[in-house]
C-alpha cells in the first residue's frame, strides 16, 4: 500500500500552504527523514521529511499554488510495490470552516478516486460538536461558520454548503453576506406585537465596487499572498472583537540613553568571521522589552489573557516584538523577558529577526506571548497606537526619542522624551490597571539602573 504524503499544519491558523521547492523529482527513489520538499506558509518556510522510504510517485503538489493542509500532495510506493496500487482512503480534512477551494482548482488533491469518508467513519473521529442528533432540518455547518451567520443575523438553512457532504464553511456565509443570498433568521416577536426588521448586516465594499471607482487601466492589480490574507483576517478579528482602549505618556530618555552608552562601551570583545566585534551592542528598543517584561510582573493582574470561561494569568512574561518583513511584519517571541539580562535580550532579538526576514523561525518561536511592543520610532514617528494581537491583553506603541522642552521646578529645560501608547483588552485590563502598568514601564524606563538588578 502507497503512503500517502500530504501538505502538515505547521501553524496554528494556517488553512493553506505553499509548496516553494520540492527536493525530489516525479520517479525518485527517497528514504525516510529525507527532505522532501519546503513548504511556505505565511510566517516561515520549513522543511518538510518522507514518511517513507519508496519510490515518489503522483506529484500532484504543485509548486507556488495554495494547497488546503490534509490535501495528499504525493505518493510514496515501496521497493517492488506496484505502481497504481493507491486503495480509496479519505485524505486528512483541512480546519473546520476554512477549506481552501483553491486546492481543487490547482491540482492539488489526490485523484478523484480517493472519496471523503464522513467524520465518523475516519479513524479517531467523531462528528462535529453541536451536529450529533441533529435533525435534517438543521443545517450542517462548521463551528465558525455557525458563529459568522448567527452574528450576520442569516438563516444557515438558506445557505448552500461547499464542505465535505454539503457543510456550510466559512467561505458560504461570506457569499452569503456578501450577495444577500440568504433570509436574515427568523426571531421571535412579542405577542401582539409585530416583528421588527433584522438589521441589513454590515459589509464591506465588493472587488467590483471598488474598481468601479477608478478608471479602468489606471491601476494594476496584485494578487494577496498568505501572509497578507492572514494578516487582514487577524486584524478584523482583533478591532471587531476586542474592546480596544488607549493610554499615552511621555518618558524622559536621558538617563538610560546615557546608560546604554556605558554599557555598549563596556562590552567585551570577541572574534567573529569579519574580525573582532562587541560581544553585544544594546538598542533602545531592547531596553524597552525588558523594562516592558519587567513591569508585567510588578503588575502581575495585567499580565492576563481574556478567555469566555476564565482570565488567564500568566507566570512569565513573554514579549512579542514586531518586525517588518516583506510584505507584512511578525512578531518573534523573547521568552521569560523578565529574567534576562539586556545583552541576552539584545543578542537574541538580533538573531530572531534576521531568521524573521528570511522565514525561518519555528512556530513556537512566533505563537503565544503575553504582550508585544511595536516601535516605529525610527521612522520618526512621535505616537500612534497599535492593534492588540490575540491573545494578548496589552500591546505598547512606542515613539520616535526627541529633544522637547519641558518644565521642571518652574524652569523650562530641554530632555530627550519618547511618547508610548498602551493599547489595552477591556475586557481583561481596567484603566486603573492599564495605567498602573504603564506608570510601573515608566519608572524603569526613567531609572533604568533598575533594570540591573
Amino acid at each position: 500500500m502507497p503512503t500517502e504524503v500530504i501538505l502538515p499544519k505547521v501553524d496554528m491558523d494556517m488553512a493553506t500552504g505553499q509548496i516553494s521547492r520540492w527536493f525530489a523529482e516525479e520517479g525518485a527513489r527517497v528514504n525516510k527523514g529525507d527532505v522532501l520538499f519546503e513548504i511556505e506558509t505565511d510566517k516561515a518556510a520549513m522543511e518538510i521529511d518522507a514518511p517513507a522510504s519508496g519510490v515518489l510517485r503522483d506529484v500532484t503538489g504543485k509548486e507556488g499554488i495554495d494547497i488546503a493542509v490534509g490535501a495528499a500532495v504525493a505518493w510514496i510506493y515501496a521497493d517492488g510495490e506496484a505502481y497504481g496500487d493507491k486503495v480509496d482512503r479519505a485524505p486528512i480534512s483541512p480546519p473546520m470552516g476554512e477549506m481552501s477551494t483553491k486546492s481543487t482548482e490547482g491540482g492539488a488533491v489526490p485523484p478523484t478516486s480517493h472519496s471523503v469518508a464522513p467524520p465518523s467513519a475516519l479513524p479517531g473521529i467523531s462528528p462535529t460538536r453541536g451536529e450529533i442528533g441533529q435533525s435534517p432540518s438543521v443545517a450542517r455547518a462548521t463551528p465558525l461558520a455557525r458563529r459568522l451567520a448567527r452574528e450576520a443575523g442569516l438563516d444557515l438553512s438558506a445557505i448552500s454548503g461547499t464542505g465535505p457532504h454539503g457543510r456550510v464553511v466559512k467561505a458560504d456565509v461570506d457569499a452569503a453576506i456578501a450577495g444577500g443570498g440568504a433570509k436574515p433568521a427568523a426571531k421571535a416577536a412579542p405577542t401582539g406585537a409585530p416583528a421588527a426588521a433584522p438589521a441589513a448586516p454590515v459589509k464591506a465594499m465588493s472587488d467590483e465596487q471598488v474598481l468601479k471607482l477608478f478608471e479602468q487601466g489606471s491601476y494594476e492589480l496584485v494578487p494577496h499572498d498568505n501572509m497578507r490574507k492572514t494578516i487582514a483576517r487577524r486584524l478584523v478579528e482583533a478591532k471587531t472583537t476586542i474592546p480596544h482602549f488607549y493610554l499615552t505618556l511621555d518618558c524622559e530618555l536621558d538617563a538610560l540613553l546615557a546608560l546604554r552608552t556605558q554599557i555598549n562601551a563596556a562590552a567585551p570583545m570577541k572574534k567573529t568571521e569579519k574580525g573582532d566585534a562587541p560581544a553585544y551592542k544594546l538598542s533602545v528598543n531592547d531596553m524597552v522589552i525588558k523594562a516592558m517584561a519587567m513591569a508585567l510582573k510588578a503588575v502581575p493582574d495585567a499580565n492576563a489573557s481574556w478567555t469566555e470561561s476564565a482570565m488567564v494569568k500568566h507566570k512569565h512574561a513573554d514579549v512579542g516584538v514586531a518586525v517588518s518583513i516583506p510584505g507584512g511584519l511578525i512578531t518573534p517571541i523573547i521568552r521569560k523577558a523578565d529574567e534576562k539580562t539586556l545583552s541576552t535580550i539584545s543578542n537574541e532579538m538580533k538573531d530572531l529577526a534576521s531568521r524573521a526576514r528570511s522565514r525561518k523561525l519555528k512556530p513556537e518561536e512566533y505563537q503565544g506571548g503575553t504582550t508585544a511592543v511595536s516601535n516605529l520610532g525610527m521612522f520618526g514617528i512621535k505616537d500612534f497606537a497599535a492593534v492588540i494581537n490575540p491573545p494578548h491583553a496589552t500591546i505598547l506603541a512606542v515613539g520616535a526619542g526627541e529633544e522637547r522642552a519641558v518644565v521642571k521646578n518652574g524652569e523650562i529645560t530641554i530632555a530627550t522624551v519618547m511618547s508610548v501608547t498602551l493599547s489595552t483588552d477591556h475586557r481583561a485590563v481596567d484603566g486603573a490597571l492599564g495605567a498602573e502598568l504603564l506608570v510601573a514601564f515608566k519608572r524603569l524606563i526613567e531609572n533604568p539602573m533598575g533594570m540591573l538588578v
